[in-house]
């Protein structure tokens, strides 16, 4: 068993952003009482070109380190409750960083990387996406998922089909992650996903972080922050408070380039047009995690259940399945 940890007041953890960093964005964090954030370091790179990311993340953490530290351990998030400063921890939306080698998997821990996607929407080496017919976990990725297990390397099911998370959830000796998804029953979309599977990720000890990002929101865009949080309450009935957070999938900055790339990569010529939407009003940045709160409680939930979904439930998840075996 992992040793045990005592955050210092309840933490906010965001578990998934990828904006265009920056000081703004980072004071924008700190605005939002952020104590630590998932940030996304890969979708389709190599491990090359994602060990380049990391190493332009390194001269951000240098250049900023007032804001930003470096997160690879639950106890990193107490070094910056300490500070007052944001933990970053890496993580990859597809397993191209591994390339088709297992044995790169423990230097990417070693590297920093603390979440991996099991698949990007599409089929992969390891499982089907949630845009294919989905063929559940493969050979591969059994052996691959045995890996992450052993070196504290998070598996995040998010863009995976429900067979590939039931199997993956299944597999894993640890508990795995649903980084930034919604309940397919409040809006379906290939990204959100079933009843079935969240309460298989329940019992098994692991988190779903709830999406902000408008096409896995009910009426896109212009979604209310009182039905979302309407959403997290029916959740919370369903599968418990514990098992909830929040992964906001927030893309702060970015430039059509950017999302036309996490759709396109390097897996077809026929390129998309795809633009991203505008955020809800209530959610356009980091600093606006407080809405948050304000929301939750006008939708019933506790003090003590609040500051669960708002980072707690993801700071003793991390405290379990970042330690190595």
């Amino acid at each position: 068993m992992p040793p045990p940890i005592e955050f210092f007041c309840p933490p906010k953890i965001d578990a998934l952003q990828y904006c265009a960093w920056s000081e703004e964005t980072f004071r924008e964090m700190k605005a939002g009482e952020l104590t630590a954030v998932h940030a996304t370091v890969c979708y389709h790179e190599n491990f090359r070109e994602t060990a380049a990311v990391i190493g332009e993340w390194h001269q951000l953490f240098h250049k900023h380190q007032a804001l930003i530290t470096p997160g690879r351990r639950a106890y990193d998030i107490i070094r910056a409750q300490k500070t007052g400063r944001t933990a970053i921890f890496f993580g990859a939306q597809n397993p191209s960083v591994m390339e088709d080698d297992i044995r790169l998997i423990a230097p990417l821990r070693e590297m920093g990387l603390s979440f991996m996607q099991l698949t990007y929407n599409n089929q992969s080496l390891l499982g089907g996406g949630c845009m294919e017919r989905d063929s559940g976990l493969t050979r591969m990725g059994r052996e691959v998922l045995s890996e992450m297990n052993r070196v504290g390397l998070i598996a995040d099911l998010s863009h995976a089909g429900a067979q590939t998370c039931m199997d993956a959830i299944e597999h894993s000796t640890r508990p795995v992650a649903i980084t930034h998804a919604n309940p397919k029953a409040w809006h379906d979309c290939p990204r959100n996903l079933p009843d079935e599977v969240l309460q298989a990720l329940a019992e098994k000890g692991g988190v779903i972080g709830l999406s902000l990002y408008p096409h896995h929101l009910k009426n896109g865009s212009d979604c209310s922050l009182e039905s979302f949080c309407e959403m997290a309450a029916g959740l919370a009935e369903l599968i418990g408070p514990d098992a909830i957070g929040i992964g906001s999938d927030l893309c702060r900055g970015r430039p059509d380039s950017a999302v036309q790339w996490m759709r396109d990569g390097k897996w077809t010529l026929n390129k998309s047009d795809a633009t991203f939407p505008a955020p809800p009003a209530w959610f356009e940045s980091a600093a606006d995690f407080p809405n948050l709160e304000r929301g939750l409680s006008a939708a019933g939930f506790e003090q003590a259940d609040t500051d669960a979904l708002l980072g707690g439930n993801w700071g003793r998840f991390l405290v379990e399945a970042l330690t190595r075996q």
